[in-house]
Order: C-alpha cells, then sequence, then structure tokens
C-alpha cells in the first residue's frame, strides 16, 4: 500500500505543474487525500473480517473531506492521478489501471440491479477529461483518452479518442499524445456538420442540372452533358458512422 501512496506522489509530480513539494501534494490535493483513504478501505472491505461497514463508513469521511466517492470495493492500481476531483464518482466494481487521469466531475458508474461486475474497467494511461461519464461493465483501452463531457457506454479499443453524446470513437493509433493536450482533441461534430454541408451542395447543384436538363428536352434540344451529380459514398459513410448506423454491419 505504501509502494502505491509513493507512486501517487510521483505521477502528481510528474503531470502536474503546479505541485511544487511532497507536503503540499499530501496537504493540498484532495485526489491524492481520497485514493489514499481508498487504499486503507478497500483493505479494509477485502478482509475476512466483517469490517466491510467500517470500510463504508472511512469511505463516507472521504467523500466529505475531498468531495470524491471512491466505493471501498473498487480497484485502483499505482500512479493514478485524480486532478481537482471535485464530484468524481467511482462504483464498486470499477478498476482503474496504473498511470490514469480522471478529472473533475468523472463518473465510473453502473447500469442495471444486477450483482456482479456493472462499472467500467480502466486500462492502463487513459485519460478521462472533465465531466465525462463512463457507464456500465465496458472495457476503455490502453492510452485511450476521453473528451471533456462525453458519455461512454460501449466499450472502447486501445489508442483512442472518444468525444461526444454517446461517445464516437476517433483512432489516434501510433501517435503519442500528452495526457494533458486536452485542446488537441478533435471536433467530430463539425467534421460531420463540414460533409453534410457539403453534401447538400452538391445535391443542389445535381437538382439544379436536372432541372435544366427538363428544360432541354422539353424545347427538344440535345443534351450537352450527362445529367447526374458526382458519387458522396465517402463523406455518407463518415456521416453514418458518427450518428452510430450499423446497418451495414447485418
Amino acid at each position: 500500500m505504501f509502494d502505491h501512496i509513493r507512486a501517487d506522489l510521483a505521477i502528481i509530480r510528474e503531470r502536474d505543474p503546479a505541485a511544487r513539494g511532497w507536503l503540499e501534494i499530501v496537504c493540498c490535493y484532495p485526489g491524492f487525500q481520497a485514493i489514499s483513504l481508498h487504499r486503507i478501505s478497500h483493505r479494509l472491505w477485502s478482509c475476512r473480517l466483517p469490517l466491510k461497514l467500517a470500510a463504508r463508513c472511512l469511505s463516507q469521511i472521504g467523500r466529505s473531506l475531498t468531495g470524491i466517492e471512491i466505493h471501498p470495493g473498487a480497484r485502483i492500481g499505482h500512479s493514478v492521478f485524480i486532478d481537482h476531483g471535485m464530484g468524481v464518482v467511482i462504483g464498486e466494481t470499477a478498476e482503474i489501471g496504473p498511470r490514469c487521469l480522471l478529472y473533475q466531475g468523472v463518473t465510473l458508474g453502473g447500469t442495471g440491479k444486477e450483482h456482479g461486475k456493472r462499472h467500467p474497467t480502466l486500462e492502463e494511461n487513459v485519460v478521462v477529461g472533465a465531466g465525462a461519464k463512463v457507464l456500465g461493465a465496458i472495457t476503455i483501452g490502453t492510452n485511450t483518452r476521453i473528451g471533456a463531457g462525453s458519455v461512454v457506454v460501449r466499450d472502447v479499443e486501445s489508442d483512442c479518442t472518444v468525444v461526444g453524446i454517446p461517445g464516437r470513437v476517433i483512432h489516434q493509433s501510433g501517435v503519442r499524445i500528452n495526457p494533458l493536450a486536452h485542446s488537441a482533441l478533435p471536433d467530430a461534430e463539425a467534421s460531420v456538420i463540414r460533409n453534410l454541408m457539403e453534401r447538400i451542395d452538391e445535391l443542389e447543384s445535381t437538382v439544379g442540372n436536372l432541372q435544366r436538363c427538363l428544360r432541354e428536352v422539353a424545347e427538344g434540344r440535345a443534351l450537352r452533358e450527362t445529367c447526374r451529380g458526382e458519387s458522396q459514398n465517402l463523406k455518407d459513410r463518415e456521416i453514418l458512422e458518427f450518428l452510430g448506423d450499423t446497418s451495414g454491419d447485418r
């Protein structure tokens, strides 16, 4: 447990330029305080003795002091950093791998009332942006980034970026990303809107061309060119993928 605490201190020094010393981290970083209390409550929760109530009470004390709610049954790896952390909620069967980074307002929540695994699993080096919600017994792959405010309800492969509601995956494989570079998130909505505008422009051009062709036919003149527009299959596919269309898979 103390090895984990040392690793938690080290990752904060590495990723937060505002951290000026270990004493400041211990006294002033609620994320570190919450995880440290959780490591104790988790040991109590895992104990064979009937100490689960004590574990829950300790987790509630940590919630009151830090604003971060972590169920004592959750599994948290080493070098995990909860930055600021107010409003973070981590459910009972959630699992967080090493070197993950969570910002304020993140929820690792469950779905349904079934017993057993019902909360997400974050593999190594996952970054979850402010206000993001990861719901259900899903797995978020290594080195994945989840944009602020996203809602993720499906499994995500490794080396991906997830944005939007519901969360949509944009692959970033092979590119090393700074975990703090939130401004580098792609704007999927803008890309799709741009494709839609271009598609509308092409359709309007085609309709205008067809009207001209009909006038020429009505006047008995020979057509000078083919009356059809250009194919937009690629852009249409991008739009359908953004909207979550899966009809092509059936």
